[in-house]
């Protein structure tokens, strides 16, 4: 067996410019050395050993005659590590004589009168795994349990309960022992592993002490409650009558003082129990924990419980009525969080409460009106997306959360002034009860917005929805938006005008003044002000001489629809209808007149000009047929599109919840076999004990849920190194866990030879930093030795780690030889996951995005609709555009798709896509991928794996192109 194999429980570094002496300085320093030398000698003699260096036996008599008898505790304390690396069997696996003595030396230190010398030894004792030295040391140990202090009983039971584990015929007696022992001790930590042990070597003991003192354990210690909780958990797992005997202990440590014995606390008792009373309890028990908890990690981790509870329907009643709880979250800083608790918050919220939850968030939104930071910001679009999607939900409370909705059209965050128009065109098309007051409170409010944008939604809201009596006031507002017209003469009359300034005095009586002597004195003084002239433009005037003039295409198709629903109710060709149409005429003429004028610096998009072209011809002319396509054919384009998005969200819910994780339903599927508690067998418990598959999950031994797969398993990510031929042979495996990548490379040595010093060069490119540098080892002939190493991932971008063995030949005089192995490349798909974002929030992260990346699409596929599904596969991209938008069969594609990965970078797609023939089925596909993120790195990389995603199947193997 190789050093690498040997049993490790202590975790050394070993410096890489450590000098290893040779064994006759190691002796001189043992023998005439004082303890200060010694200590740093056997400090090196350990280094040897774990490098794999062979020692002489009389080696260990030296450490055994001037080590031994030191009473220095930092040489004793070096000793136990020793004692724990070096070997202590011959070749036969038969113990060294050398033992005996060493066993002595354990005996007199289990008697010394110094409690640290004890407690320490008693920890190594629980590391042998020598029956034959542990046997002597049977009564010292037993004798440790009635020490007067603590720290010795403590490692004393650990002792007791390791060797008993181990060697159950060294002390057959242990249970009693113990359970003898807990009844007399006093000290929490003793008792918590002493309890500990019962817990795991006999359940009945532990149980019966628990009844004893079931009614003190509120006065336990921390340590010792989660104890019991685990306790109380396994054995109701294991037998659920047990579940009404110790309910109660649960209850009851749901108000202990340690916020871990609350959460453990809370956790057991909704998997014992599905009664209301328990859910409640255990979910007010996670709620205080989160508001009193000030880590947002902790938080986080915590309403992910929550959301998990909710995911059955019978919980969810009970969470119901708990949601002006959740809501006190809000009160944490962190944005993460806020988010959280309001996507749980409004999945919760029933006609009950809505009405507190709305003014509840209406005072959040006042809290955040005066500040102005960016996560601020982001915390009131959240805001208002919540109330918006509660209005829509519960109609009946739109009246209440309409005039505060409106409050924000002026905001200058432009992303929540969005959530509001969407808001405000959902709710005039779904709420007709609400019409007449959400278009007055619009009307109202559009002269204050600050965004083009907001204000073109605005005045296409009110275009589509007013009655054709109020056709003449949007009309009126529009022009009171303008300004004079035409816009071009009142420009340059205003620029012609110099500017002046009114001095104006004002005589301000000040109040009483006290003299020097103590009387009144009244004062008298004129103030002198300057008031400057200053002309504060309409808005819309203001956004066209800034150059937006898609905002003057869009009015064009407002004052179309105006001027349609004026001849309706006044007639067509009526004096007044003409008047308005002439009204309408004038204001697009002005715009275009302005666009041309070169007052703009900014150049107007011609598409633009021929749009307001056209209107003013239809304005004049009428066009028969095109007055349905902009009254009710664009109603219903809108419902359409509303419908839509309504089926999406609704599906959306029903799959996956805010955790990600499926939601439980109340129906099983058809030919599902059903299984009675009364009826399975004792080995076949429904459920899994959590205990034991988190212990599973934290040490990566976890059996997989997915039927076994070659490609997924760890052979199938084995990395060969080097060549069949190499002096070396090399392998490696690559495992990825988040935030690092352990390498666990397999060495060879295929000489027969012994090679010294074999070390393993590792060398990264990227954000990539190695942790450690790999202790070196040595190997003998055909032997062969696992290496590890820990390398740290900063972001996400394709990382390449280069590496090289160099080793010494024993007995050699040349150099060092050394073997070039084959780079390990990192694939950014263990960090990236679908990501789930807006329309809205896409064009604004789009905006903010400035890397791009351009890739032109060359693939086999011929379908659309496949390739695209590739795509999202093969990269973990999700597909933003709904299936209502890419469904049907034509000649053309083009969809969204968004990717978060672990480390809070965001990643974004467009493809766009086309047939070549788009009446021929076989042509090839052409078009391109544009990708944007905020980092360069996951920029490029992402174009790269979509390159050779687009050349080859999921399973990795190219795609064979059709036949001609």
């Amino acid at each position: 067996m190789s050093s690498g194999e040997l049993p490790c429980y202590t975790l050394i570094h070993v410096p890489s410019d450590a000098e290893l002496p040779s064994e006759a300085q190691l002796k001189e320093k043992f023998e005439k050395g004082g303890d200060k030398e010694r200590t740093e000698a056997l400090k090196k003699l350990i280094y040897m050993i774990l490098n794999g260096e062979k020692t002489s036996q009389s080696m260990l008599m030296y450490v055994i005659r001037f080590c031994l008898p030191s009473n220095d505790h930092t040489l004793k304390k070096t000793l136990l590590i020793f004692w724990e690396c070096v070997p202590k069997t011959d070749s036969n696996g038969k113990l060294l004589h050398e033992m005996i003595l060493v066993c002595d030396a354990y005996r007199k230190d289990l008697q010394h009168p110094n409690e640290f010398v004890r407690g320490s030894t008693l920890r190594f004792l629980c590391k042998l795994r020598e029956p034959e030295l542990l046997e002597p040391l049977m009564p010292a140990i037993r004798a440790c349990l009635e020490h007067r202090h603590s720290y010795v009983r403590r490692n004393a039971v650990c002792a007791i309960f390791t060797i008993y584990k181990n060697f159950e015929f060294l002390i057959p007696d242990a249970p009693e022992l113990v359970t003898e022992y807990l009844e007399t001790e006093q000290d929490a930590s003793c008792k918590r592993n002493a309890f500990m042990m019962l817990l795991h070597v006999d359940q009945a003991r532990a149980l019966d002490y628990l009844s004893g003192c079931i009614d003190q354990v509120g006065s336990f210690g921390d340590i010792l409650q989660l104890v019991i909780v685990e306790l109380i958990y396994k054995v109701c797992h294991n037998n659920p009558n047990e579940c009404a005997r110790f309910i109660r202990c649960v209850y009851n440590l749901l108000q202990s003082q340690s916020p871990a014995v609350r959460y453990e606390a809370a956790g057991t008792l909704v998997t014992l129990t599905n009664a209301p009373a328990a859910v409640k309890a255990a979910a007010s028990a996670y709620i205080e924990l989160i508001v009193k908890e000030s880590d947002n990690n902790v938080k986080l981790i915590v309403l992910d419980r929550l959301v998990q509870l909710r995911n059955t329907s019978s919980n969810e009643k009970v969470l119901q009525g708990l949601v002006m709880d959740i809501l006190r979250v809000l009160t944490s800083p962190g944005l993460e969080v806020r988010k959280k608790t309001l996507n749980l918050a409004l999945d919760l919220v029933s006609s009950r409460n809505v009405e507190d939850m709305v003014m509840f968030l209406k005072k959040e939104i006042n809290k955040t009106a005066t500040e102005t930071n960016d996560e601020n910001g982001k915390y009131r679009q959240a805001l208002v997306k919540t109330l918006h999607t509660a209005t829509i939900k519960f109609p009946d409370v739109a009246s209440s959360i309409v005039p505060v909705l409106m409050e924000f059209l002026s905001d200058t965050n432009e992303t929540a002034a969005q959530y509001v128009i969407q808001f405000v065109r959902e709710a005039v098309h779904k709420l007709p009860n609400l019409k007449s007051a959400i278009l007055a409170s619009l009307r109202e409010g559009i002269p204050f917005i600050q965004s083009p944008n907001i204000f073109m939604s605005a005045l296409w809201i009110l275009g589509t929805y007013c009655d054709a009596e109020g056709s003449l006031e949007v009309l009126r507002l529009i022009k009171t938006s303008l300004g004079d017209l035409p816009i071009v003469d009142s420009e340059l009359a205003e620029q012609d005008e110099p500017k002046q300034e009114e001095v104006e005095q004002k005589k301000v009586p000040s109040g009483p003044k006290v003299t020097a002597d103590g009387t009144y004195a009244t004062q008298t003084a004129l103030s002198t002000t300057v008031v400057s002239k200053k002309n504060e433009k309409p808005p819309l005037r203001r956004f066209l001489l800034n150059g937006e003039f898609f905002l003057g295409a869009s009015l064009a198709t407002v004052l179309t629809k105006l001027a349609q629903q004026f001849s309706e109710l006044n007639g067509a060709g009526s004096e007044r209808s003409n008047r308005f149409r002439a009204e309408c005429m004038l204001i697009l003429a002005s715009i275009i007149h302005l666009a041309k004028s070169g007052l703009i610096s900014h150049q107007v998009n011609e598409d633009d000009l021929d749009r307001m072209g056209a209107v003013i011809k239809i304005i004049a002319q009428g066009i028969p047929g095109l007055d349905e396509q902009y009254g009710d054919a664009c109603k219903k384009s809108l419902e359409l599109m509303l419908s839509s998005k309504s089926i999406s969200r609704l599906d959306a819910n029903d799959k996956l919840t805010n955790s990600g994780s499926a939601r439980s339903k109340d129906f099983v599927d058809i030919d599902k076999t059903i299984n009675f508690t009364q009826l399975l067998a004792k080995n076949n418990q429904q459920g899994e004990n959590l205990y034991d598959s988190s212990l599973s999950q934290a040490l990566g031994t976890a059996p997989k849920d997915t039927k076994f797969d070659f490609s997924s398993s760890k052979l199938g990510k084995v990395i060969q190194l080097a060549g069949f031929s190499d002096p070396i042979y090399a392998e490696a495996y690559v495992n990825v866990n988040q935030y690092d990548i352990v390498l666990d490379v397999l060495i060879v040595n295929q000489t027969s030879d012994t090679l010294q010093n074999v070390s393993l060069e590792l060398a990264t490119v990227g954000d990539l930093k190695l942790v450690d540098k790999p202790t070196p080892v040595t190997l003998a002939p055909n032997d062969f030795s696992n290496i590890k190493a820990t390398v740290k991932v900063a972001s996400t971008e394709n990382g390449v780690i280069f590496s090289t063995i160099s080793y010494d030949v024993r007995g050699s005089t040349s150099d060092r030889n050394c073997v070039y192995l084959q780079d390990i490349k990192i694939d950014i798909m263990d960090y990236i996951v679908p990501g789930n974002v807006t329309d809205t929030e896409f064009r604004q992260m789009w905006s903010d995005f400035e890397w791009e990346n351009k890739v032109n699409v060359m693939t086999p596929i011929r379908d659309l609709r496949e390739f695209l599904n590739h795509l999202s596969t093969s990269t973990n991209m999700k597909v933003l555009t709904g299936d209502a938008a890419i469904e049907g069969e034509c000649g053309f594609l083009a969809a969204n798709l968004c990717a978060h990965s672990i480390f809070g970078e965001d990643a974004l797609a467009n493809v766009s896509v086309e047939k070549a023939l788009p009446m021929d089925d076989a042509s090839p596909i052409v078009g391109h991928i544009r990708i944007r993120a905020k980092s360069q790195g996951m920029c490029l990389t992402l174009g790269d794996k979509l390159s050779s995603a687009m050349r080859s199947r999921r399973d990795g193997q190219p795609i064979a192109a059709p036949s001609a």
